[in-house]
């Protein structure tokens, strides 16, 4: 195996908008994102209670981070969505289908109370596996 392999088991639930295991070839270089929130690169918040904005700005700020690594949204290998209670994920989810363009790692959601940066809706970690 020379690439990150994405797989949807049999028996499993089965989504077009995640896989459930993720392989990553021996040798490949392995990149964690910190949670990434709708901050800007001054520290402004983006969208204050719009999710859909919040999680377009999300997705930004993932991309830029996977790109300072040399990797891409095809590289994910895992991500973690923690979002606030009350929060449309509806309004949110075709934002970040875009954002991903056609990527499906492995996917979890956690629901909270509250995030760190005040008025945040959206956190988004992620890890992604590079062979070069």
């Amino acid at each position: 195996m020379t690439q990150n392999e994405l797989l949807r088991p049999a028996g499993l639930v089965q989504s077009p908008a995640f896989t459930h295991v993720a392989i990553v070839p021996p040798g490949a270089t392995t990149i964690y994102i910190g949670g990434q929130n709708s901050v800007t690169s001054d520290g402004t918040l983006i969208g204050a209670g719009d999710a859909a904005a919040q999680t377009e700005q999300v997705m930004k700020n993932l991309h830029l981070a996977l790109a300072a690594a040399g990797a891409t949204v095809q590289d994910l290998v895992m991500m973690t969505v923690i979002f606030v209670d009350g929060v449309d994920l509806a309004e949110a989810y075709p934002v970040a289908a875009a954002g991903l363009a056609g990527a499906a790692p492995p996917v979890v959601g956690v629901q909270v109370a509250g995030l760190a940066v005040p008025g945040a809706l959206i956190e988004v970690s992620a890890v992604a596996a590079v062979t070069r």
